[in-house]
This record gives structure tokens, sequence and C-alpha cells, in this order.
């Protein structure tokens, strides 16, 4: 898996129920306007505010309405128990690949006690076949993954752990990894990183804002040995823009714009639906019309 991953929303109606056909179009969307795959629950689609039969629901509406080799899925709780069946679900789904947190809520986590939280992970999976990829997230969890864990736990178990998702911001903590450990796929959370992607030998970018940048975004990966200037700099002001309200209810907002589909407009608390104020200023950001299509 590489190139511009989409980490989609979740709809979801007034009472906080998953919606199956606004969830369905635009993954597809996603996947005709430049995502290479897409990352379904994961921060972006709201999951660990999520329960788990509706997390199950989620999968196999993605797993049953696009390709599953072209998606990666959150399977990640506090509780190993949990996050075991949530994976199993995945791989029987054909899910080639699971995002999975660090257990986040007993702090502070030894390195020795992530690696036997990790292991028991791939110990249950057994002879199944899909892979991991961390999921390191410190402002959510306050646990930075450390590196000398993730080659542990790459080593130990290769055809396990094979990749990571780094939304600290961090690139140098993304080139370390890239450089200690040849053919470990290496995805930041920002598009933003694509200017040096070739250069640092990053898989892509598995990104929120991406889900209304996808084609500039794709464009620029497609292009990546020698990206645009200007292309470069537009979707960082599109990323910039987005993110400069909340960035989930924003991401749901930009997807409202685009389908003309109010279910969009919902979120689970703790976020609330963005204000007038909010949706406006959002509004008033150039979203380069000639990038994202209409429909």
């Amino acid at each position: 898996m590489q190139g511009i991953i989409a980490a989609v929303p979740t709809p979801i109606d007034a009472s906080g129920t998953p919606q199956r056909a606004p969830f369905v179009e635009h993954c597809r969307w996603a996947l005709a306007n430049g995502c290479d795959g897409l990352n379904v629950l994961g921060s972006t689609g709201e999951a660990n505010s999520t329960d788990m039969a509706a997390r199950r629901q989620v999968m196999g509406w993605a797993a049953e309405a696009c390709d599953p080799a072209r998606l990666m899925v959150g399977t990640a709780t506090p509780s190993l128990h949990e996050t075991i069946a949530l994976t199993e679900h995945a791989d029987d789904l054909g899910y080639p690949v699971a995002l999975v947190l660090p257990p986040y809520y007993y702090k502070p986590a030894s390195e020795d006690g992530l690696f036997a939280w990790y292991a028991a992970l791939h110990e249950a999976l057994g002879a199944r076949k899909i892979e991991i990829y961390f999921y390191n997230f410190p402002q959510m969890t306050g646990i930075t993954l450390p590196p000398s864990l993730i080659a542990r736990l790459h080593r130990a178990f290769p055809e396990r752990f094979t990749g990571i998702k780094d939304s600290s911001g961090d690139l140098a903590y993304c080139r370390a990894l890239v450089a200690d450990l040849p053919g470990f796929a290496v995805f930041p959370s920002s598009e933003t990183s694509l200017a040096e992607a070739a250069a640092s030998g990053f898989a892509g970018c598995i990104s929120a804002t991406v889900n209304h940048s996808a084609p500039l975004c794709g464009q620029i990966w497609a292009e990546r040995d020698a990206p645009d200037a200007a292309a470069l700099e537009r979707i960082g002001d599109l990323r910039a823009g987005i993110a400069s309200q909340p960035l989930i209810p924003s991401v749901k907002h930009m997807v409202r714009r685009r389908t003309g589909d109010a279910i969009w407009a919902n979120v689970l608390p703790p976020f609330l639906p963005l204000t007038g104020e909010q949706k406006a200023e959002l509004d008033r950001i150039e979203m380069a019309s000639a990038a994202v299509p209409a429909g």
C-alpha cells in the first residue's frame, strides 16, 4: 500500500448512527479522484467515539463497496481483546492492513509493556495475513511510540508489523524510521510532506484533509520525483485553511459542500457542529474548483 490515503469521515444521523449511502458515495469518490487508498475508522472517522457493533458495520460497508486491497482500517482500543476481535473481523473482510494505536489509557507505558501488548496482538492473529501499521499520535494518546520499539517489533515479526502512520508532525522521526528499517512503509499524516516524499522514501501520506484535496494530491504523488511548487503551495494552503477550524467537523463540512448532503453536518460528542461563523470562514477559503470536482 502506498500513495495518497484519505482518512475518511463517517456520516451519522442525528442520533449518531452511521449512514451507509453517503459513506459509500464518499469512499468511491475519493478512490476515483486521486486517492490510492482509504483509511476507514481512524481518528477522522471518529472511531474512538463509536461502539464495536457500529465499527464492524462500517468496516463491512467499505469492504463491500470498494476493493479491499485499497483499504486499511483502525482497529485499536485500549482493550487488547477488543483490538484482537476488531482486527480479526477486518481480516475476515479482506482488509490487508489494520492501523493500531497503542493502548493509551494506562500511562506511563514502558517500552517492554508496549512490546508485550503488540506481540500479544500478533500471537492472537496467528496465521492470519492482515498486516499491522503502527499509529503514532502522541497529541491524542499521550504516548510517542519509540523508534526502538517499532524496530524491535518489525524485526521480531517482519510480516506483521510493516508500516506506520505518524501524526506527530515530526518528519525527522519519519526520516529516521525510513533510514533504519528498509522496506518499512512510513506515512506522514500531512500531504505537505509530499514535497520530500521521493527524497525521504515516504510511502505516501494518510491525511484527513485529503478528503477535499485528493485530486491535487494525486497529481503531486504521480509527479513526486519533481513535484510542482505551485501545486505544493496550494495543498499547503488548503490544509491550513481546513485545519483553521475544528478539523473533523471541517472535513465533514467540505464533504457536505461537495455533495450537498446535510447529513455530513452531524458529529459525535465531544465534537460540536460548526457555527455559522466557522462555516462562513471555511467557505471563504479559496478551494481551487479545478482541483476539486463538484461531483
